[in-house]
């Protein structure tokens, strides 16, 4: 390694490790990598930095994010935990499946771990409390369930992933459905035999079919969203960009007409916080496309696939280092930050491997949101322990079960590539 790249290398870690903002961590290195470690003008670094938000692929991340914004203030979730409720809860351990699957239908909208984590921890954390459910048990559940925020589609990650790396949008938003279901049937089952015989847990009686239809009343405009979301992308009558607007005029119509849960006056305050939220997004894609084209100027992702094929042989070995790897980085970079520097980084290496882009598409997705909740430095572990109250220690005992489902399915989606793509590639798009 030349000694230019472990300066860039310490100073971008040491300004995170720092707590300086990400999209100034990035951006900062890669002009002290332009002034002195190249003969490149500055010029063509601030042209990359605005050509990199001249990127229509970005108008759906944007939109999802006022949707989830929407959605978090009016009272979509809340109607989405009471069918879940409904569904599960009078089981064994219901409630807990109900917070699961209620993470699952928050995170088909928003896209986001940490808006899963805030909208439905708030919620349903206080809730198994008072229902008598182990507090390890609760913050466990609660901590890593909103995981599936980013596995299930719409994901911003994978819409990051697919801009760089041109593969199939709706094919990777499709790949991400089988570890989603997985990761819930885990959790769930967990649940269930957990909870089986302990008569201090309050169960809610078993709903009549009246009950139940009353519910589903109460909840279709919710469901809808996710419907039309995925019906719309998937039928063809529209792209993943104009669902997100679609499901933005949705929401918007839904909660000032019908749930009559918000006011013009709050929406515009969410329109103003979305738009704030949205920009240092969009700050961070730009910085960290800087310091994409200075690595590809470089020829340094080419210089890491050379050193890689030239030691590792295996594509059991190869994959099984990229998981180890993405784990690490993930507890100590965002998502977004972090899709964006090490897509460019290794594509290149996937074809020596044999591995489909779309396959570790997914591998990548899955293992960072894991990420989000692995200790000691998961950002889920904080918020949450915020909320209750507890320290890390604390939070870190309570989701070793639920991370252990997690990379288990981690595991089988990336040595079973036929079945990770089998969706995708049945309805065309490998």
């Amino acid at each position: 390694m030349e000694a230019s790249y472990l300066i860039l290398m310490l100073i971008l870690l040491g300004g995170m490790a720092a707590m300086v903002p990400v999209f100034m961590c990035l951006f900062f290195t890669t002009v002290l990598a332009f002034v002195f470690f190249t003969e490149l003008p500055l010029m063509l670094l601030a042209q990359s930095f605005f050509r990199s938000m001249d990127n229509f692929s970005l108008v759906v991340v944007l939109y999802f994010i006022l949707c989830g914004s929407i959605m978090t203030a009016g009272s979509i979730v809340e109607r989405l935990i009471k069918v879940a409720n409904i569904m599960v809860s009078w089981l064994p351990g219901g409630l807990g499946m109900a917070g699961v699957i209620g993470c699952g239908m928050f995170g088909a909208i928003s896209g986001s771990t940490v808006a899963t984590v805030v909208a439905l921890g708030g919620f349903m954390i206080p809730a198994l409390l008072e229902n008598g459910y182990d507090e390890k048990y609760t913050l466990g559940i609660m901590t890593t369930s909103p995981n599936l925020g980013v596995i299930v589609p719409p994901s911003i990650s994978m819409i990051l992933y697919s801009m760089i790396s041109n593969v199939s949008l709706e094919g990777l938003f499709l790949t991400g459905f089988l570890p989603a279901f997985l990761i819930i049937i885990g959790f769930c089952l967990y649940s269930y035999v957990l909870h089986q015989g302990k008569t201090h847990i309050t169960r809610m009686p078993r709903p009549t079919i009246q009950e139940t239809l009353i519910a589903l009343k109460d909840g279709i405009w919710s469901l809808l969203l996710p419907l039309i979301i995925f019906g719309g992308i998937f039928s063809g009558v529209f792209t993943a960009n104009e669902a997100a607007v679609v499901a933005c005029v949705y929401a918007i119509i839904v909660e000032l007409f019908i749930h009559r849960t918000l006011s013009l006056g709050k929406l515009k305050e969410i329109t103003i916080n979305s738009a704030v939220t949205s920009s240092t997004l969009l700050l961070i894609v730009a910085s960290a496309i800087c310091l994409g084209r200075y690595l590809t100027l470089e020829a340094i992702p080419a210089k890491i696939a050379e050193a890689v094929l030239s030691n590792i042989t295996s594509p059991l070995i190869f994959l099984l280092l990229i998981n180890l790897f993405l784990v690490v980085v993930g507890m100590f970079i965002d998502i977004i930050s972090a899709t964006l520097i090490l897509v460019p980084v290794f594509l290149p290496m996937l074809e020596a491997f044999q591995v489909d882009p779309m396959h570790f598409g997914l591998i990548m997705t899955v293992n960072l949101a894991i990420a989000y909740c692995t200790p000691p430095m998961g950002v889920s572990l904080y918020i949450v322990g915020s909320m209750a109250n507890r320290d890390i220690i604390y939070v870190t005992k309570a989701v070793l079960p639920f991370l252990l489902i997690q990379y288990a399915v981690l595991f089988l989606i990336t040595y079973t590539p036929n079945l990770a793509l089998w969706l995708p590639r049945m309805l065309g798009f490998i």
